[in-house]
């Protein structure tokens, strides 16, 4: 008697176990030779070959330029080409419109937006040109317009000159924004109001516009001065220094107005007038002043003394 136990196979386990030799035996090799003959019989387009090699020397030479720090030039050399390839095609900009310049002129303007006898319209670039305009410091607002095929318009708004700027001993034309417009002042510009100090810059603006409320304080002041970046002083033309509090100048503005209107303050031999303080206003008179006032003082109590004396030998 067979002592050995044979067991039953289900029929899915049957199924499975046929499909095992027909994945792994001859379904493998056929799908092979299938993608090996594509690949044989694939068409490589004409010229593929040569744009691939291009495509790899161009990778190369752009990887060893910007390694060698040659980036800008090897740009410079490839928007020449096609500035050159766009002129042949009509594009070359024959016509440039400038618009709102005074202080920048026409050639400068030309030599900012990087435009020559070579550019072309096409390859132009509207925003990057803007940018370039906007870099110098007296244009505040520019528009590139690019009317095809070869006219090109710009136009550009410009800062005007607001005040002087006085800071380590260097003085520097200013807009009213604050933004340095020339290192060497133009001797046109000479008379316009001058601040000094670090900050005065950025303040000048709100300042002078308060000054400019009171003319007759305005017409004598040579420059203000920021102190410490929190309050103004005024240094007069004839040498007197005024002392503006933080807070409330304007009201320290017309205090002084009043009194040099009732009592011809400013017309007086003094140094200085301390308007710091809200309840009081202290003047310091010069040496020579404060010297005949205190003669005066004596003489007149050597002369009241003397009629004393007078008096009482009568």
């Amino acid at each position: 008697m067979d002592s050995r136990v044979r067991l039953a196979k289900s029929p899915e386990l049957k199924r499975r176990s046929a499909a095992w030799p027909r994945l792994f035996g001859w379904r493998w090799p056929r799908l092979l030779r299938r993608w090996g003959h594509s690949l044989v019989e694939l068409k490589v387009p004409r010229g593929a070959g040569s744009t691939a090699a291009a495509m790899l020397l161009l990778a190369s030479a752009s990887y060893g330029a910007v390694k060698g720090g040659h980036f800008p030039q090897t740009m410079e050399n490839v928007q020449s080409i096609c500035d050159d390839v766009a002129n042949r095609l009509g594009f070359r900009i024959s016509e440039v419109a400038l618009d709102g310049g005074h202080e920048v002129a026409r050639d400068e303007i030309l030599v900012l937006a990087g435009i020559t006898d070579r550019s072309s319209l096409l390859f132009l670039d509207a925003a990057r040109t803007r940018a370039r305009l906007l870099a110098n410091p007296w244009i505040a607002e520019a528009t590139v317009l690019k009317l095809y095929p070869d006219r090109l318009r710009i136009e550009i708004k410009e800062r005007k000159p607001f005040a002087l700027w006085q800071k380590n001993g260097r003085i520097a034309l200013i807009a009213a924004d604050g933004v340095v417009l020339e290192s060497n002042v133009p001797a046109r510009f000479a008379e316009l109001p001058r601040v000094v100090g670090k900050g005065a810059e950025q303040n000048a603006q709100d300042f002078l516009t308060l000054i400019a409320r009171y003319p007759a304080i305005a017409r004598v002041t040579e420059a203000s001065v920021l102190v410490a970046e929190r309050r103004w002083n005024l240094r007069l033309k004839d040498g007197v220094e005024i002392l503006l509090p933080e807070n409330e100048a304007e009201l320290a503005l017309r205090i002084l107005v009043d009194l040099d209107r009732n009592q011809k303050l400013l017309s007086r031999d003094i140094l200085t007038i301390d308007l710091r303080l809200p309840d009081r206003v202290t003047v310091r008179q010069s040496d020579a002043t404060a010297s005949a006032r205190e003669q005066a003082f004596k003489d007149a109590e050597k002369a009241k003394k003397s009629k004393s004396g007078k008096g009482g030998e009568a």
